[in-house]
């Protein structure tokens, strides 16, 4: 197996796919654009034309946002291994979070309404221990089901051997 850039024996790591990096950009757009526009025109009309200018700090954290968002969405991906599945996440604190098959308890798929129009998926893994839950956003429906019959099978094959 490989590691992220191509080389050893690392885990297979598996990123997340680019519907869900388009899901939460037009989140974004949808929330600052017309923050930005009634920013602009309240204050243009109420206050003065110069006043308007301060619609440019919804832009300003559009853009922060945007980029702030594709790095995330780059950061996470999860492996499959022998005894465990690993979840590695973050930009400045990297997290990585190791869930065994053999404590798993329950495995959800779910998918809201958002999620559902961009044809996305999140797997939501409960073990004995809250702190080792876990979660894996913006899957392809068919990738998380997958994930989450393989999951069980193993959780269940781990926990009958204990």
């Amino acid at each position: 197996m490989e590691t992220e850039d191509g080389a050893g024996d690392g885990p297979g790591w598996t990123g997340l796919p680019p519907g869900l990096l388009r899901m939460r950009r037009l989140l974004l757009v949808v929330w600052l654009v017309p923050a930005a526009l009634g920013t602009g025109l309240a204050l243009g009309l109420c206050v003065g034309p110069a006043w308007a200018a301060f619609a440019l700090l919804p832009l300003a954290a559009l853009a922060w946002g945007w980029v702030l968002i594709g790095r995330n969405w780059r950061s996470w991906r999860y492996a499959e291994r022998a005894d465990d599945l690993l979840i590695s996440r973050g930009v400045l604190w990297r997290e990585e979070t190791v869930v065994p098959y053999g404590r798993m308890q329950l495995v959800e798929v779910t998918s809201g309404p958002v999620e559902r129009h961009f044809g996305l998926a999140s797997v939501q893994l409960h073990t004995a221990a809250a702190a080792t839950d876990a979660a894996i956003p913006g899957l392809h429906p068919a990738e998380a089901e997958r994930l989450r019959d393989r999951l069980t099978e193993l959780g269940e094959a781990r926990s009958a051997g204990l």
